[in-house]
């Protein structure tokens, strides 16, 4: 009975480490699919730290063209309001 018991245990035991194996096998592969999405979230970042870089360099540029815009518009003597029946 005992060497019955013992040989069951045995079993149980070695699917039991199969599984094991199987499981760290995949949670390797979910670290590996983690480190690729944190890589991709890393460069998304630099990606969208670009853009409002360009955005600010943008935002600059129409300031200054508004700016001489007001200039000149104050150097022109002041005109009528558009009047299509005139």
């Amino acid at each position: 009975m005992t060497e019955t018991a013992s040989t069951f245990m045995y079993e149980l035991l070695k699917k039991m480490q199969e599984r094991f194996d199987k499981v760290d096998f995949t949670l390797h592969e979910v670290k590996s699919e983690m480190n690729s999405m944190r890589g991709t979230m890393v460069a998304m970042q630099g990606d969208i730290h670009n853009i409002y870089g360009v955005l600010a360099r943008q935002d600059d540029r129409l300031d200054r063209i508004e700016r001489r815009l007001d200039l000149r518009e104050m150097a022109e003597p002041p005109q009528k309001p558009y009047d299509p029946n005139a």
